[in-house]
């Protein structure tokens, strides 16, 4: 599971990089551009940065998601520079796996109420929980990426 965690700045990388900006923030049918996907990882990054750290402690709890999606909004991800948002989730991601990685192996067995799913979650289905969050923001974007006209994507001709 770390592993997934570790490959998801990598991943976002090669779907945001040489695409041009008014593709990055294009959105489709009022839903999140590439760009706004992308700024709501970095969003959710610091909730599982202290949902770990909320195992460690034993809390009996889990800190609840803002489910509006508010600070992704109030972000305008489209007016920050692609390259910030990518750099910065990459140095958070990177601190969220060194972290992981320093724990020892019974530590991921700890458990707490995951409060919208009211249920225990152990550390390792939180983490799993994540990667399939990645993974599901991942894919939209390689959507909209691959829904768009290559000319639209690379800005060039692809005679």
């Amino acid at each position: 599971m770390i592993e997934r965690l570790r490959g998801a700045p990598a991943r976002l990388e090669e779907h945001c990089r040489s695409v041009a900006p008014n593709v990055l923030t294009l959105q489709a049918n009022g839903r999140w551009s590439m760009q706004e996907n992308a700024g709501h990882l970095l969003d959710l990054e610091t909730l599982v940065q202290q949902r770990i750290n909320e195992y460690l402690g034993g809390a009996q709890a889990l800190h609840a998601a803002d489910m509006s999606n508010r600070k992704t909004y109030d972000a305008s991800y489209n007016e920050v520079p692609v390259e910030l948002i990518l750099n910065t989730f990459r140095r958070l991601r990177t601190e969220t796996v060194a972290q992981l990685d320093s724990l020892e192996p019974d530590i991921f067995g700890r458990v707490a109420l995951h409060p919208r799913l009211n249920c225990d979650m152990r550390l390792v289905d939180m983490i799993f929980f994540q990667a399939e969050h990645d993974d599901y923001h991942l894919t939209r974007i390689s959507e909209l990426r691959r829904s768009l006209p290559q000319i639209l994507v690379t800005g060039a001709d692809t005679k």
